[in-house]
C-alpha cells in the first residue's frame, strides 16, 4: 500500500515490542499515524484539495527571496558576496556549479513538483468523490494543469527544452531515461495545459492566491512571447551567437522552422485575450496625470493599495502568523541606518535609464543633469529606488538624534563639530556609517520598490504582507505592445504603450522602426523592474552582452559646505551644500560582471547528466 504524507502535524509513533505469541495481525497492520493511503486521498474532496493546495509550496517566496534575480541583471546587485550570484554574473557558471537560482528553481524540485502535479492530473480525471459546494475536481484539475504548465515554462526560460514527463513514473518500470524535448515541443506543450486550465477555470471564482483563467491565459502569453523571441529563432540566435550556431541539437534551444511572422501573431492573440478579460489599473487616461500622482499611481500598483491590487492576476500573498521568508523584503533590502540589510540594491546602470519628465533621456554629458540627477525624473523612479536626500521612514530610537529629518545619506558631506571645525561626515546609509556599516549599499541606493512606507512598520523587526506578482495585468499590455511592434503594427502598440506613460505621468512617445522598439525595451525595463522580467528580457533580446554584462555602476557623493554656512545636523540642502555626483564602476574586488555567450541558457547539473543519459548538455559547457 502506498502512502502520502498528511498536510497535518505528525505525530511521534512509539513501537511497542510484544512477544510474538500476543502480536495480532490488526496491530501489526496498524496504518502509520503520519501517512494517509494514496487511494483515501483521491477519494476525499478535502484531501484532494490539500494536495493541489501543497502543490503551489513549489511557488516558495515568489521573488521575495533575500538573495532576488534582479541581482543577476543590470537592475541590481547582491550586497553580500559568496553566496553563488556571482558564479552567474560573472559567467563562471558549469554542470559542476551553476551558481545561484531560486531554491524552488532547481532542477530535482522543479520536476518533483511536476510529479505532484501529474498524479493530480491522473487521479482528478475521472474523479472518485462527489463535488461540493466549495470543492470542484474540474476546477483542482484545472489548478494542476496551470501549475505544472507553470512549473515547465521556468525550466524552459532557463535551460530551453527539457523532458516532457506528463505522467507519474511507478516502481518497477524498465526504464527511468528520458530525452530532451524540442523547444517547439515544450511549448506547445504549456500552451496546451494553459488552454484545458483555462477552460476548467472559465467562470470559477478563485480565492486569493490561487490561479485563475486569467492567470492560465497570462502564461500562454507569456511563453508564446518567448517562443517568438530572437533567441528562440534559431537563425537569428546563431547569427548573434557562435555557440549556438556551432550547437548540434539547436532544436532544444529554439525553432528551426516555420515563420516569425506566425509566432509573433500568436504572441499578440494570446495577450489580447488577456487584456480583453478587462482589469488592470488606470489604464484609461486620455492624458498624463502630474508627476506626483504618477509616483502614487505606481506605488498603488507596486503595494497592492489603494486600488492598485486590480493590477494582479496571479501573486503570492503573506500573512502576518506565518513567519515567511517573502514577508522579510523591507529588512531584507531596506537601509543599513534603520538596521536593514542593503541586500539586492539597484544599481546605476538602472538609475541611469529613467528617463527625464519630458521623456528625454538621462545623460551624464548634460551639465543640469550631472549636477542634480535625481531632479525631474520619470515618477516611477521616486517608487522605486532610495536614492541620497529621498525621504524615507522615521529613523529608530539610536539614530533619530543623527537624523531628524528621516533622509536617505548615501554621500560624504562636511559638516561643523562642537569645536567649530569642519570636518567630514559619511552618511547613515554608507559602509562607512556608525550603524551596522557592513549592511551598507556598494552603489549609493536601495530598493523602495515592495517595501511598505508605513511609518508603523519598522522593517528590521516587522513582517509585511506586500504580494509577489508573479502576474499582472501591465505585463499582458507589454507583450502585446512588443507582439504589435513586431508585426509591423506600429499605431496600435504606440496607443497602448502611451496609456502605461500617461498612469506614471510620462508623455506620449510618437517613435517608429528601431526607436520605437528601444523606446519599448526601455519601458518595459523601468515598468517591471525587480519584478524578475529583466534577466529573461535582456537573454531573449539577445542584448545581454551589453546589459548583463556590462560593469555594474555606482555613484559617489560628495557634499560640500558653501562659504559661512555652519550645519552641525546633516541635512540634504542644496542651499547649504554644493553637491558633485560621480558615477563609478564597481570594484571588481567586490563583482566583475563579464558575459559568454553560454550564459543564454544555464547549464544541466552533473548530477542530472549522470543519472540519466539521454540528456544533452546545453552550448558552452
Amino acid at each position: 500500500m502506498k502512502y502520502m504524507n498528511k498536510l497535518t502535524y505528525i505525530f511521534p509513533v512509539v513501537i511497542v515490542l510484544f512477544i510474538a505469541g500476543a502480536c495480532s495481525d490488526d496491530f501489526v497492520n496498524t496504518q502509520p499515524l503520519s501517512e494517509v493511503p494514496e487511494e483515501a486521498v483521491w477519494k476525499d474532496p478535502g484531501l484532494s484539495q490539500a494536495f493541489v493546495t501543497d502543490i503551489y509550496n513549489g511557488l516558495g517566496n515568489g521573488g521575495f527571496d533575500e538573495q532576488m534575480l534582479a541581482s543577476l541583471t543590470d537592475e541590481a546587485m547582491f550586497t553580500h558576496p559568496g553566496r553563488g550570484i556571482n558564479t552567474i554574473t560573472e559567467a563562471r557558471s558549469n554542470p559542476a556549479d551553476i551558481g545561484w537560482v531560486n531554491n524552488t528553481l532547481n532542477w530535482p524540485n522543479m520536476y518533483a513538483r511536476i510529479r505532484a502535479c501529474n498524479l493530480a492530473i491522473q487521479n482528478l480525471e475521472t474523479p472518485q468523490f462527489e463535488n461540493t459546494s466549495q470543492i470542484s475536481a474540474s476546477v483542482l484539475k484545472g489548478e494542476a494543469l496551470f501549475m505544472r504548465a507553470y512549473f515547465y515554462h521556468q525550466l524552459l526560460r532557463y535551460y530551453g527544452g527539457v523532458p516532457l514527463v506528463d505522467r507519474p513514473y511507478t516502481l518497477g518500470e524498465a526504464d527511468y531515461t528520458i530525452a530532451r524535448n524540442t523547444f517547439a515541443e515544450c511549448v506547445d506543450f504549456i500552451v496546451n495545459d494553459c488552454d484545458q486550465a483555462a477552460q476548467l477555470l472559465d467562470g470559477k471564482a478563485m480565492p486569493s492566491g490561487r490561479t485563475s483563467k486569467a492567470a492560465a491565459l497570462a502564461l500562454k502569453a507569456r511563453i508564446l512571447l518567448y517562443a517568438a523571441s530572437d533567441l528562440h529563432d534559431i537563425a537569428t540566435a546563431s547569427a548573434n551567437s557562435s555557440g549556438i550556431a556551432n550547437f548540434s541539437n539547436k532544436d532544444v534551444l529554439g525553432y528551426t522552422s516555420g515563420t516569425r511572422v506566425e509566432r509573433w501573431q500568436k504572441a499578440k492573440d494570446a495577450a489580447k485575450a488577456v487584456i480583453d478579460l478587462g482589469g488592470g489599473y488606470e489604464l484609461s487616461l486620455a492624458a498624463p496625470v502630474s508627476a506626483t500622482q504618477g509616483t502614487a499611481n505606481y506605488a498603488n500598483m507596486s503595494l497592492s493599495k489603494n486600488g492598485g491590487e486590480k493590477e494582479l492576476i496571479f501573486a503570492r500573498y503573506f500573512i502576518n502568523a506565518k513567519d515567511e521568508g517573502g514577508a522579510w523584503v523591507g529588512r531584507n533590502n531596506g537601509p543599513n541606518g534603520y538596521h536593514n540589510w542593503a541586500g539586492n540594491t539597484p544599481i546605476q546602470n538602472l538609475v541611469d535609464d529613467y528617463e527625464m519628465m519630458d521623456g528625454s533621456s538621462f545623460d551624464w554629458e548634460n551639465t543640469a543633469h550631472a549636477s542634480a540627477p535625481y531632479t525631474d525624473r520619470d515618477p516611477r523612479f521616486y517608487a522605486t529606488i532610495l536614492f541620497d536626500g529621498a525621504p524615507w521612514k522615521p529613523r529608530t530610537a539610536d539614530a533619530a538624534g543623527k537624523d531628524p529629518y528621516n533622509e536617505i545619506q548615501t554621500g560624504q558631506y562636511q559638516i561643523v563639530n562642537g569645536s567649530g571645525s569642519v570636518v567630514s561626515y559619511f552618511g547613515l546609509d554608507t559602509r562607512q556609517s556608525s550603524i551596522e556599516d557592513w549592511n551598507g549599499s556598494r552603489t549609493g541606493y536601495y530598493m523602495k520598490k515592495f517595501i511598505d512606507p508605513d511609518p508603523a512598520i519598522v522593517d528590521q523587526n516587522t513582517r509585511q504582507q506586500i504580494p509577489w506578482p508573479f502576474f499582472r495585468y501591465t505585463e499582458a499590455v507589454l507583450n502585446y505592445v512588443e507582439a504589435c511592434i513586431e508585426l509591423g503594427e506600429e499605431a496600435e502598440a504606440i496607443q497602448w504603450l502611451n496609456k502605461i506613460r500617461f498612469r506614471a505621468g510620462m508623455p506620449a512617445v510618437a517613435d517608429a522602426g528601431d526607436a520605437l522598439r528601444q523606446r519599448y525595451r526601455n519601458e518595459r525595463r523601468v515598468e517591471l523592474a525587480y519584478e524578475e522580467h529583466r534577466y529573461h528580457d535582456a537573454r531573449r533580446w539577445m542584448i545581454a552582452p551589453t546589459t548583463l554584462g556590462r560593469k555594474a555602476g555606482r555613484i559617489n557623493i560628495i557634499g560640500t559646505l558653501k562659504a559661512g554656512k555652519d550645519v552641525k545636523v546633516y541635512k540634504y540642502d542644496p542651499a547649504n551644500y554644493d553637491y558633485v555626483y560621480e558615477p563609478l564602476d564597481i570594484d571588481p574586488g567586490i563583482e566583475n560582471r563579464a558575459w559568454l555567450d553560454k550564459m543564454y541558457f544555464l547549464p544541466i547539473h552533473r548530477d542530472e547528466m549522470n543519472r540519466n543519459n539521454k540528456l544533452v548538455q546545453n552550448p558552452g559547457y
